[in-house]
C-alpha cells in the first residue's frame, strides 16, 4: 500500500508540470545544438550550432532559417529541399543541447543575473534562482520586460500579493529573452 501511495504522490507532483510541456511546441533558437543526418547519406551528417542569426549551413543546400521553427518544421525543410539532389532523403534532426531558453533578472535579488528556464518556468520560480528580493526591493513594482513585434512590453508583477496567494494569474509563463527588473 505504501509503494502505490508513493506512486500516486509522485505522479500529482510531475503530471501537471510534463503535461503542460508537451501540450506546447518547442522552437529553435540561438544557441541550440542539432543533430541532422541523412540516412545513408554519412557526408550529409552535421552536428551545429544555431547562429546568432538562426541560419544553419547543410551541404548542397546552403543556409536554412532554423529559428522559430520546431524540429519538425526544420526536418521537412532539409528534405525538400535536399530531395533536389539525394533521391528520397531520410533526414533526422535532433535537438541535442537547449541553450536557447534564458531569461533574466535584474536589480535588488540577491543573485542577478541570466538564467536557464524551460517552457514551464514562472515568475516566482525565477526570482528564486535569483536568491530571492533583497530587504530594500519594492515587492509591489517589479516589472517583467518583453520584446514584441514593434516594441517591448511591460507587464507589472506584485510580488506582495502573490506571495500571499492573491492575484495568481500574475505569476506568468516566461518567455525567452524576459527581464525581471526588481526596483
Amino acid at each position: 500500500m505504501k509503494r502505490l501511495a508513493t506512486c500516486i504522490f509522485i505522479f500529482l507532483i510531475i503530471s501537471p508540470l510534463t503535461s503542460y510541456a508537451a501540450d506546447r511546441p518547442y522552437y529553435i533558437g540561438p544557441g541550440d545544438v542539432l543533430e541532422i543526418s541523412v540516412w545513408k547519406e554519412a557526408e550529409l551528417s552535421r552536428t551545429v550550432v544555431v547562429p546568432p542569426d538562426g541560419a544553419v549551413s547543410f551541404p548542397l543546400i546552403d543556409a536554412v532559417k532554423a529559428t522559430n521553427l520546431t524540429v519538425t518544421g526544420l526536418k521537412t525543410i532539409i528534405k525538400k529541399k535536399l530531395a533536389e539532389y539525394v533521391p528520397d532523403p531520410t533526414v533526422t534532426v535532433m535537438l541535442i543541447e537547449i541553450n536557447s531558453l534564458k531569461a533574466y533578472v535584474i536589480g535588488k535579488v540577491n543573485n542577478p543575473g541570466e538564467f536557464q528556464i524551460n517552457l514551464d518556468s514562472n515568475v516566482m520560480q525565477i526570482l528564486a534562482k535569483a536568491g530571492g528580493l533583497t530587504p530594500f526591493a519594492s515587492k509591489s513594482n517589479i516589472m517583467i520586460l518583453r520584446k514584441r513585434k514593434g516594441g517591448i512590453e511591460e507587464i507589472f508583477f506584485d510580488y506582495g500579493q502573490v506571495e500571499k496567494g492573491k492575484h495568481l494569474e500574475q505569476n506568468i509563463i516566461l518567455k525567452i529573452g524576459d527581464v525581471v527588473v526588481v526596483p
